[in-house]
């Protein structure tokens, strides 16, 4: 069985992880001094959001040079240090792969901006304007506005499924594609243990560039699954993946359940898991007025189970909550104000007991929370001000409405600086942070959860702990016991004729659920037993008979 089934992935954003220098930026050597604190977590593999050379239009996600470090992060030294300090550790260390677009500052889009006949003019995609100069089609950019820039050097648009500053890259170019290739070999050759791939589904585009569909225009999950997306990865993956012992995480924005398994199926050389977005919250551009409602708990259960259905013993998955571009979960799912240490730790125990390989993100194994933005300024994310701009700035809609949405929806929650101590800018930097700090940090912070046995921090080491040991986690079946209840999450792991049961209570009101509580209880976040399931309870349930 590969080693990453049994392993569970901490994501790093390291703008907010830790500063070690007082500039108010996280950096590769905040993240090296606490690499004992993630050992003693129990987490297996460190995901950094990235960390290569960017002018940060998008946090990073816009690169200008893939083989240097962001200097306000540090430099390779930096790197290699916190490279091996990892591996020290027995942990790996996997890096964010963003090939679909690069920074419009990348020397390969200066270069071919310049003229038609530079060499590496189809590194990217440019089309001609239609007629009165219009775009060639009617795409839209997930941060708001057209998806084609026009350049008056050229006379052409080029395109950007992202930001302006975030042009997408032409993967019909065998070229281009041998310059990914080589630049991956050079993180794998350095040590590295893999890649998460973002938006990875998206490398393939039709080349006839078509409007959107009747009825779907601005549909965004349309740019996923192109028509050539599998012979690319299987092409990276005979001439990258397959020379190194690593591992491949695909964010699979797009991919529906039933074509999972032609990224991860164990007979297509292409990824070895993917994660999807079917219970992330939406936030396209409208819903900063429009929110979507939240899943009901039989919908969230429903996800879960037709994803385990889908991916079945052909393949393998991803499995989260939060992550950099989601709201806190705990505030999501759970009640941070009245149940906030028994709604985190059902969330730890209900993801960590999921069939596939979890990842945690930041700050959760504290329970972090949302963080109450007062105003547009204090957001730094560009999805959040080009919405914005094009709702609010346009007089289309009162500032109020966006806001408060913005407070429950938005990507700047997961990026606040991570809470470390009880003590000036949460111990996150010694000067003034990129972000607001979220003014809960008295209350949530790492040090205090350290000194106490009954916090979020020692639940999550004893689950993860209790996890290592327990095969039936890792490779057991799934099987919903409970799909219609409102408020109980119960289902069974079997591996053999070891059966765990998972029961959890997600509601702040006692419910008694007799027919699926069998075995004797393994794990749970209340001190002492009792008849019914209390507020946000979860039981773990070890049943051998």
């Amino acid at each position: 069985m590969p080693d990453f089934k049994q392993q569970v992935i901490y994501q790093i954003y390291p703008r907010s992880f830790a500063d070690s220098n007082g500039d108010g930026v996280g950096d590769l050597m905040g993240i090296i001094q606490k690499l004992d604190y993630l050992h003693n977590l129990g987490v297996d593999i460190l995901w950094l959001s990235p960390i290569f050379q960017s002018p940060n239009a998008d946090n990073g996600y816009d690169i200008s040079d893939y083989e240097a470090i962001q200097p306000a992060f540090g430099d390779m030294d930096d790197f290699d240090e916190l490279l091996l300090g990892v591996h020290k550790r027995g942990m790996k260390l996997m890096l964010d792969l963003v090939v679909n677009h690069s920074s419009d500052e990348h020397r390969w889009f200066r270069e071919s901006r310049k003229s038609k006949d530079n060499p590496y003019r189809d590194y990217y995609i440019w089309r001609p304007p239609l007629a009165e100069g219009n775009p060639p089609n009617n795409w839209q950019s997930f941060f708001s506005g057209p998806a084609w820039t026009y350049d008056e050097t050229t006379g052409d648009y080029y395109l950007h499924l992202f930001a302006e500053k975030q042009p997408d890259l032409n993967w019909e170019n065998p070229k281009l594609r041998q310059e990914i290739y080589a630049m991956m070999r050079f993180w794998l050759e350095k040590g590295v243990d893999g890649f998460r791939m973002d938006v990875i589904p998206f490398l393939s585009k039709e080349q006839s560039f078509p409007d959107y569909p009747d009825g779907r225009y601005g549909d965004l999950t349309i740019h996923a699954n192109g028509p050539r997306i599998h012979e690319f990865l299987q092409e990276m993956n005979h001439e990258v993946l397959s020379q190194f012992d690593c591992l491949t995480v695909g964010e699979g924005f797009g991919v529906s359940a039933s074509q999972a398994n032609l990224y991860v199926g164990r007979d297509r050389h292409e990824l070895n898991m993917i994660y999807h977005f079917d219970h992330a919250v939406p936030r396209e551009e409208y819903r900063f007025v429009d929110p979507a409602p939240e899943f009901t708990l039989p919908e969230l259960k429903a996800v879960f189970r037709t994803w385990d259905d889908a991916i079945g013993t052909q393949g393998w998955q991803n499995v989260y909550f939060g992550n950099h571009d989601n709201p806190r979960i705990v505030s999501r799912l759970g009640d941070p104000d009245t149940y906030h240490y028994e709604s985190a730790t059902l969330l730890a125990a209900v993801l960590l007991t999921q069939r596939g390989t979890p990842s945690i993100y930041q700050g959760d194994e504290i329970g972090m929370t949302n963080c109450p933005f007062t105003s547009i300024a204090e957001y730094d994310d560009i999805q959040v001000k080009n919405a914005y701009r094009e709702l609010v700035a346009s007089g289309q809609y009162p500032a109020g409405v966006f806001l408060n949405t913005a407070n429950r929806i938005a990507r700047d929650h997961a990026r606040t600086p991570m809470q470390w101590f009880a003590t000036r800018n949460a111990g996150f930097t010694s000067g003034r942070p990129w972000l607001k700090v979220n003014p809960n940090y008295t209350q949530i912070n790492v040090a205090d959860q350290q000194v106490r046995t009954d916090s979020i921090l020692h639940f999550y080491q004893r689950l993860l702990r209790w996890r290592k040991k327990t095969p039936a986690i890792w490779d057991g079946t799934y099987r919903d016991l409970l799909p219609d209840h409102p408020t109980v999450w119960a289902y069974e792991r079997r591996l053999g004729e070891e059966r765990l049961v998972v029961v959890a209570n997600v509601s702040d009101s006692d419910v008694y659920v007799p027919d699926v509580e069998t075995g004797d209880m393994v794990l749970g976040n209340y001190p002492t037993p009792a008849l019914a399931l209390r507020p946000f309870e979860v039981r773990i349930l070890l049943d051998r008979a």
